[in-house]
């Protein structure tokens, strides 16, 4: 019904497909699985119509075609439920479901709501999802919320001739276990009407879903496993199967913490939702890598930290003083930096210049009588290009016009230049080349050397292993295990993924 032939996809840099080959028959669930980094993303948005494919064959029903955007997909039957949900909170139900397709109810240039309400109605029933579609849709739930979008794909059914292929990219990250098993019981009732691609880092709900497995590692196929043919523990082996250079890392650079002087200590703390009784200390000079699927609770960690979120259990404690009630304000004032995983929304500011997002931090630190010394954030700014050997022609550089390397050091340039001694660290390396890795990579250890405090979420398992001091496993929002990674007795990622799955 629907194949890829030799697909082979490249960015500037990577390799990110590599003659990928796979199929999905009608009425077919097919899983694909693979660690941070090996390709799934790129794959889903080549069959999704997002990336076009740089060489091999794109087949449905053994014809070729090329889809120019997601909508020329759509029209061929190919939909997509996100992980980070495309619904807008402030449009009803049904404006979402029929978002770019009102034309229909459109009688005489007014929009015949109720038409519409009722069209909405029975797209909510194929879905066994019983409510009112002129509710907004902020106030529905996240399970509901990912009904709606499954219902929003399955209007395909009415507007496409031919079978439907529906894309799940990690659905069932933030759903409890009677919501997944809700979710699977639909979507098996649904493979009368479209065959599934199920994306998942949740090893045991793929193979109780899909009818076959493509594992994925590095931007190929490395096996196809059919439903009973392989144990979870066999898959996870070919998932990161490789090898780890050592050198790559800096793992010769690593030097033991100093464990007399606590940076950060969290104590029990939860939060209802994202995370519970969380507890651990991180020491200067420390790597602590959170590992953990999307959803974990890593992230949440993270932001506590910083002061974005409140711990409702539990305590904080920055440099021994009760952090509970800290903005990000306070805690930048007691020296926490953190570099978010979207460096361009949340990490850099478009628009202004190097030495503008260097010092936005630490602004009173560059100004008197509230006039800022722009001559002194200047040569700030020269001294840190320098040193971090940032490609930019000057500190006037537009920081959104310099790669995603050079931008990730701008932004924790802003940080060290500020003097903060903890660091947190989202995905530091996503989206960089190998030579941009390098230097963050370089940048971590002398950070750590200069004892700094690192709490740090790695984009791969290799990374966290090889950058670590300290590894705690985090799965649905609970410590699951922690392991000292000590040169020469790093534990492997396969004793890492036993934790998380």
């Amino acid at each position: 019904m629907y194949e890829l032939k030799s697909v082979d996809k490249k960015f500037p840099g990577v390799h990110a497909l590599k003659s990928i080959n796979f199929h999905i028959k009608r009425g077919e669930i097919v899983g694909l699985v693979g660690e941070n980094g090996a390709g799934k993303s790129t794959l889903m948005k080549v069959i999704y119509g997002a990336y076009q494919p740089d060489g091999g064959q794109v087949l449905i029903n053994g014809t070729s075609v090329r889809f120019a955007n997601p909508r020329q997909a759509m029209e061929k039957g190919i939909g997509m439920v996100f992980q980070e949900q495309s619904l807008i909170p402030n449009l009803t139900v049904m404006e979402n479901i029929f978002l770019g397709y009102e034309r229909q109810f459109v009688r005489f240039g007014v929009v015949d709501w109720k038409a519409m309400a009722n069209a909405a109605k029975a797209q909510l029933a194929k879905v066994k999802l019983d409510i009112d579609p002129a509710m907004v849709t902020s106030k529905l739930s996240f399970v509901q919320r990912q009904l709606v979008e499954l219902a929003k794909v399955l209007t395909l059914e009415e507007r496409v001739k031919g079978d439907l292929v529906i894309l799940l990219d990690e659905p069932t990250s933030v759903l409890s276990k009677d919501e997944v098993a809700l979710l699977f019981k639909l979507v098996r009732e649904l493979t009368t009407r479209a065959a599934f691609i199920f994306v998942s880092h949740r090893m045991d709900e793929v193979m109780e879903l899909s009818d076959r497995i493509y594992v994925m590692k590095d931007g190929e196929v490395v096996d196809v496993v059919e439903r009973g043919g392989a144990t979870a523990e066999a898959i996870q082996h070919k998932m990161v199967g490789r090898n780890v250079d050592k050198q790559y890392y800096r793992e010769h650079l690593q030097q033991p913490f100093d464990q007399s002087n606590v940076l950060v200590e969290m104590t029990g703390v939860g939060l209802p939702g994202r995370i519970q009784d969380i507890s651990f200390k991180v020491h200067a000079g420390e790597v602590l890598c959170l590992v953990g699927t999307e959803g974990s609770g890593r992230e949440a960690i993270l932001r506590t930290i910083y002061g974005m979120l409140t711990p409702v259990t539990g305590q904080l404690k920055i440099k021994g003083a009760n952090a509970n009630g800290y903005s990000p304000r306070q805690s930048v004032a007691h020296g926490v930096g953190y570099v978010p995983r979207e460096r361009k929304i949340e990490g850099i500011v478009a628009g202004m210049n190097v030495y503008e997002n260097m010092t936005l931090s630490q602004m009173k630190n560059h100004s008197s009588s509230g006039v800022l010394r722009v001559a002194e954030e200047r040569a700030l700014a020269r001294d840190w290009i320098k040193k971090l050997s940032i490609k930019a022609h000057s500190e006037f550089a537009d920081c959104g016009n310099l790669s995603g390397g050079n931008q990730q050091k701008v932004v924790l340039a802003k940080w060290r230049s500020g003097g903060s001694d903890i660091m947190l660290l989202d995905h530091p390396t996503r989206g960089l080349d190998i030579g941009a890795k390098e230097d963050v990579y370089d940048m971590i250890r002398a950070m750590s050397a200069a004892g700094v405090g690192i709490v740090l979420v790695a984009d791969t398992l290799e990374e966290a292993i090889g950058l670590s001091h300290t590894i705690i496993v985090v799965k649905d929002g609970r410590m699951q295990k922690q392991f000292a990674c000590e040169p020469g007795a790093k534990p492997t990622p396969f004793d890492l993924l036993h934790y998380m799955i």
